[in-house]
C-alpha cells in the first residue's frame, strides 16, 4: 500500500494552539482534570509532553495522521467546525473528511489502552 492510499486521520483537540495556551492547559490538567475539556490531550499527553506509549502507537499506524488544535480547525476546515470536539475524523484518497470517533466516544475512553483500541478496532 503506498502512502496516497493510507486512510489519513485527523486529530483534533478541544484546546488552542500556542505555548501560553498550552502552559494554561498543563496547569489546568494538574489542578482540575475533571473539569479539562480536552479527553484526547489528557489520554495522550502526560503534565507537558506526548506519552510515549502513543508516539510509539502513531508511529505504527497504518495511517498518515494530523493533529490540529480548535482554532486552527476553521482555517483549515471549516465543514468540520459543525462537530463537538475533541474529535478524530478520517478519509480515504482525498475524499471528503468523515468523523471517526466523535467527542462522546473520546470522552469514554478512560485510559490510553481503551483509545488505542478504539482507534485500531475502527480503522
Amino acid at each position: 500500500m503506498t502512502t496516497s492510499e493510507l486512510p489519513e486521520l485527523l486529530f483534533v483537540y478541544n484546546a488552542d494552539a500556542g505555548l501560553v495556551n498550552g502552559f494554561l492547559d498543563t496547569v489546568h490538567k494538574l489542578v482540575s482534570p475533571s473539569t479539562y475539556a480536552c479527553s484526547l490531550c489528557a489520554l495522550t499527553y502526560g503534565a507537558a509532553t506526548m506519552r510515549l506509549e502513543w508516539r510509539e502507537f502513531l508511529k505504527n499506524l497504518p495511517a498518515r495522521t494530523t493533529f490540529l488544535h480548535r482554532d486552527e480547525l476553521p482555517r483549515q476546515h471549516p465543514d468540520l467546525t459543525r462537530y463537538a470536539l475533541p474529535a478524530v475524523f478520517r478519509r480515504q484518497s482525498g475524499l471528503a473528511w468523515q468523523p471517526f470517533l466523535t467527542a462522546s466516544e473520546l470522552q469514554s475512553a478512560r485510559e490510553l489502552p481503551q483509545l488505542i483500541q478504539l482507534i485500531q478496532i475502527k480503522l
